[in-house]
């Protein structure tokens, strides 16, 4: 069952025990390890912690006295509106002690593998249509080539791999950003999803921006018709920007052998949203050995993941890949691992007349009063000195040297001839042997 939540379909919460997918021992040691290591003893404090509606939440209490692992305190709770209270007997602390030295996890119930591969169909990144005045919107104050957004607008509606490549200070990142800004709306993160027995949590609230409608608790949510399944977190979609740290081993289960559970690698939890692979070239590894772990991947939109074991299951890649890098893309990447990139986009610096307007539009944020003089300095004086070479960055960089400059001096913030001079020693490095 599902239903419209923007314009994403939303996962139903389970009717009963049986439509949660999971085992019942499974859900039964949830329970029991989750009172063990909580001390909540009444049904809606549970079912908030368990991520279930009060009613299966109370089946599975019922189940659990059935086997004689829970027994009710004979207390109502006046403060929970006058609830049963609940504890474990001691079959269900010993059954709670043997469950959690198999695995430390408690609390919000997973979802089970398959349903998680439904619920990223239904929300597929490959299902966003961008248009041109979203993408340009979404760029915010970067002053772009229509040629370039001829080329990204149909690379991000595409959700296909994107290479970004040029000299630096050209904004690849910033552009990086902007695609992420343009998708706009929100899905549905699961806590965690279940693999043959095994738990492997996926939300993160370092990766993962959660929506206020996720706030609400299980009660509420009661009143409000159960709007969904509450073991998913309602977020915007994601983005997972990584640069010189990246290493081959965050794109595997990370496996925790004291808790005994695993954590979601970097392009799962960005499942629906941007992965964005910076300063490609920078890493460890060779840009070639990370690129050949995508090429399943990008090619067919599935991972391969394995557990401990050494099982290997596979799991939706539902991604937008970004990679962006300051390297001439054939000095880095064979014909194979480039034809598997769909979109190949090159980020070039300004033409004059567009520094100028960047050169301005800074100038006027900054509060600093253009002056001609300084200008035609600039123009016919620096920049032949670099053969004309105009890079995104230069404008904020020699706006704030200026600005810095006249704060130490203890003037009012301006631009002139003599201070641009003192902001250009600063943005190039004079070629020089230096004697050791």
């Amino acid at each position: 069952m599902n239903m419209i939540a923007s314009n994403v379909m939303a996962p139903m919460p389970p009717r009963n025990l049986a439509e949660t997918g999971l085992q019942m021992v499974m859900l039964r040691d949830l329970l029991l390890k989750t009172m063990f290591r909580t001390n909540v003893d009444t049904v809606s404090g549970l079912s908030r912690i368990l991520c279930l509606t009060i009613p299966v939440t109370q089946e599975l209490v019922d189940l659990a006295r059935g086997q004689k692992l829970l027994e009710a305190t004979g207390t109502l709770h006046a403060n929970s509106g006058g609830e049963m209270g609940y504890q474990l007997a001691d079959a269900g602390k010993a059954r709670a002690l043997d469950a959690l030295s198999q695995s430390e996890y408690y609390g919000a119930v997973p979802v089970p593998l398959a349903a998680y591969q439904d619920q990223v169909r239904r929300q597929s990144i490959r299902n966003i249509q961008i248009t041109r005045p979203q993408l340009t919107a979404a760029m915010g104050d970067l002053i772009l080539p229509d040629s370039l957004l001829d080329h990204l607008g149909p690379a991000v509606s595409a959700g296909r791999s994107i290479l970004m490549y040029g000299p630096p200070g050209n904004g690849k990142s910033s552009i990086s950003n902007g695609i992420r800004n343009a998708l706009g709306d929100r899905i549905y993160i699961p806590r965690a999803v279940e693999y043959a027995g095994q738990v492997i949590t996926v939300y993160d609230p370092i990766v993962h921006s959660a929506a206020s409608e996720s706030a609400e608790d299980t009660t509420s949510l009661r009143k409000a018709g159960n709007r969904f399944d509450n073991r998913y977190v309602y977020c915007d979609r994601p983005t997972v920007i990584t640069g010189g740290e990246l290493s081959l081993d965050m794109l595997d289960l990370t496996y925790n052998p004291t808790a005994r559970t695993y954590t979601a690698p970097l392009q799962m939890k960005s499942s629906g949203g941007v992965f964005i692979v910076d300063d490609l070239g920078r890493q460890a590894e060779p840009p070639q050995k990370l690129v050949n772990r995508w090429i399943v991947p990008l090619e067919e939109s599935r991972d391969i993941l394995a557990l401990q074991s050494g099982e290997k299951f596979e799991v939706p890649f539902d991604t937008l890949v970004i990679f962006s890098t300051n390297f001439h893309p054939n000095e880095i990447f064979d014909r194979a691992a480039l034809r598997r990139i769909f979109f190949k986009i090159k980020i070039d610096g300004p033409d004059q007349a567009d520094f100028l307007k960047i050169f301005a539009m800074v100038a006027r944020k900054r509060k600093v009063p253009l002056d001609e003089r300084t200008m035609l300095h600039m123009m016919k004086v620096k920049y032949p000195t670099i053969d004309n070479v105009y890079a995104n960055y230069q404008p904020v960089f020699l706006i704030d040297q200026m600005i810095a400059i006249c704060d130490f001096e203890g003037i009012p913030h301006q631009m002139t001839p003599e201070l641009l001079d003192r902001a250009w020693c600063n943005m190039l490095v004079r070629d020089e042997e230096i004697l050791h």
